[in-house]
């Protein structure tokens, strides 16, 4: 309450302070409106001219407070004023210019008619300077205070000279917690070259981005250019990158508008900006309307694939959602979120692990879901190769134990969660997930559930993914560890995958495994570069770089498809179904049952079992 008085008796002493300029500035315009009408002698000025301008001033004062009152131009903030507040004042002026002259001619008071012309033009003037010198005045007075308080100014290169660009310089000019000073612009138009935005010189193109920066001493470089593609700002985020100062990018001008977020909130460009390409779009009515007000089960939803799948089911409004996740921790970080999020959600979050078969379908028969999402598994190539018994008793059996839960208790659609590695793998988390696809395939043959497989790359910042190490290894001052030069990866960001696992879900007629669309691959190499350069260091001077070698498992490049299988479109041209490969289903269920009991018995044979199974796994060397 005290911050309020506060404010208001700023508010008020302001709007004092503008009146009494006004009041000043009806009789400085008055007299320099005869001046110029008699050739700016005060002799030539006739007396009556005079006298009537004292025996009219306090009317015309109170004209101009009541009439620029209620133009509200007591109430704008001037320090952001522009063409809409210098509209007001000229309607203001000419509304007091009109009610004056009327007012006077009909008290019988004359004055030449040129006067009025040269009154407005005057009152105008004067007013404009008065609300602009005050704008002046602030900054000043800003820079004063920063430079007392030894404030650090950073010297600012801003990238696009659009609507963007200028909103971002006036508040930067303007703010009171912007220590930010724009000392050149950029911008690809070769006719704005030369020319002014907010008094800020545009320089050139993105080609002398490297020269103006050492040029101007540039300590940062915001990019405001919204609107643009993502390939664009991945282009010119790339030359930024070679100057070494800190990169950051505006807010679209649509979230400005709607006061999501403000210009103060500028954010450092993250890694997913440097992928490329378009952000994937999904169809939301498809998905609505196949989980609107259905019963979702998903497993593994406390995990990072997982949760998200959770946050985009629960925005659908279904019936109910039913978490199942084995790692309590997980579990009640999604719980509470979408409680949070969603008060009115049907929420269920359950502890149990896919590979207890009593327990799977206790929750299957008390909850009855109508669409399953199964994404639970143990991802870790390296974990896994060291384990490779406890990978295919998870992925594999507990896949399965899953997919008879669902095909017992009658579940309308059933998406299993899978992996490029699946194609032709050299690890056993890869194999184990192909042995995944075999048996939603199988069981979609067998069943009433369409069962179905979604099939993508890796997604950016999910557990065990390169960016949260390369992040942790950045703070700790390096070296940032990449197995190979050359070893490259398709990337999505989780939201991305996810969403299109869900319209993937709405295609499903069953026995499909759904392909992903990744973009193009992206060598990893250049992404923990661009991460080093983006943490304001400069890659291998500040952040060593240290190549370690293929890990166990691991290839150079993933694979989409494998060589019997070939793709179909959907109404997604990011989403395309590959072609089943017939299998003689009763054979691979007895090689499952022989290698449950090898699992189960630890044995070492399981790798040569799992090839057995599947023909295009290639073991690592060592491990034949």
């Amino acid at each position: 309450m005290k911050g309020k008085r506060v404010h208001d008796k700023e508010l008020i002493l302001r709007q004092l302070l503008f009146m009494v300029l006004d009041a000043g500035s009806v009789l400085v315009a008055s007299v320099v409106a005869l001046l110029l009408r008699f050739n700016l002698s005060f002799q030539e000025i006739q007396e009556p001219y005079l006298e009537n301008v004292w025996q009219t001033l306090v009317p015309n004062v109170l004209t101009v407070l009541v009439v620029f009152w209620f133009f509200r131009l007591y109430h704008s903030v001037w320090q952001y004023a522009g063409m809409y507040e210098l509209q007001q004042i000229i309607l203001g002026t000419v509304t007091v210019t009109a009610l004056q002259f009327f007012g006077m001619t009909l008290a019988g008071v004359r004055m030449p008619r040129s006067y009025w012309f040269l009154y407005a033009g005057v009152l105008v003037c004067v007013t404009v300077v008065t609300r602009f010198f005050y704008r002046a005045v602030r900054r000043m007075k800003k820079k004063l205070i920063d430079g007392r308080r030894g404030t650090e100014i950073s010297r600012v290169m801003v990238v696009g000279a659009g609507a963007a660009a200028d909103v971002l310089i006036r508040e930067l000019k303007t703010s009171d917690h912007l220590h930010k000073h724009v000392e050149c612009v950029i911008d690809d138009d070769v006719s704005l070259k030369g020319r002014t935005i907010q008094g800020c010189r545009i320089v050139g193109g993105r080609e002398v981005i490297v020269q103006a920066a050492a040029q101007y001493q540039i300590d940062e470089i915001i990019i405001a250019m919204p609107s643009v593609s993502k390939k664009t700002i991945a282009d010119i985020a790339k030359i930024c990158n070679e100057t070494g100062c800190d990169l950051k990018t505006l807010p679209g001008v649509y979230q400005l508008v709607n006061k999501e977020v403000r210009v103060s909130q500028l954010r450092h460009v993250d890694i997913e900006d440097l992928l490329g390409r378009e952000p994937v779009t999904v169809e939301l009515k498809e998905i609505v309307s196949y989980l609107g007000d259905q019963v979702v089960l998903v497993t593994g939803g406390g995990g990072s694939i997982g949760s998200e799948l959770c946050r985009q089911i629960a925005a659908a409004g279904p019936k109910q959602l039913v978490i199942v996740d084995i790692y309590e921790n997980n579990a009640y970080e999604i719980q509470q979120e979408l409680k949070r999020k969603y008060p009115k959600l049907n929420l269920v979050v359950l502890i149990a692990s896919v590979r207890n078969t009593n327990r799977m379908n206790a929750i299957f028969e008390q909850y009855l879901p109508n669409i399953v999402f199964h994404a639970a598994a143990h991802k870790h190539v390296p974990l896994m190769e060291d384990s490779p018994n406890e990978a295919i008793k998870n992925n594999v059996f507990g896949t399965l134990k899953t997919v008879q839960a669902a095909d017992r208790y009658g579940v309308e659609r059933f998406v299993l969660i899978s992996t490029d590695k699946a194609v032709n793998p050299t690890n056993i988390m890869g194999a184990s997930k192909r042995i995944c696809e075999m048996i939603v395939q199988a069981y979609s043959r067998r069943s009433q559930t369409e069962f179905v497989a979604v099939r993508f790359g890796n997604v950016l910042g999910s557990n065990g993914s390169v960016i949260p190490l390369f992040k942790q290894q950045i703070r700790e001052g390096g070296p940032v560890t990449v197995t190979h030069p050359d070893i490259i990866r398709y990337f999505m960001t989780i939201p991305e995958a996810v969403s299109l696992v869900l319209q993937a879900g709405a295609f499903a007629h069953g026995g499909e495994i759904f392909v992903l669309d990744m973009g193009e691959p992206v060598k990893i190499v250049d992404l923990a570069k661009n991460l080093i350069r983006l943490s304001g260091y400069v890659p291998n001077e500040d952040i060593m770089i240290e190549y370690t070698g293929l890990r166990p498992g691991e290839k150079l490049y993933e694979e989409r498809l494998m060589e019997e299988e070939g793709l179909a479109k959907t109404a997604n041209d990011r989403i395309s179904v590959a072609k089943p490969i017939e299998m003689e289903d009763d054979a691979f269920f007895e090689s499952l049952d022989v290698l449950k009991d090898a699992v189960y018995e630890e044995t070492g044979e399981v790798r040569q079992m799992v090839r057995e199974i599947v023909p295009t796994y290639k073991m690592p060397k060592g491990k034949e």
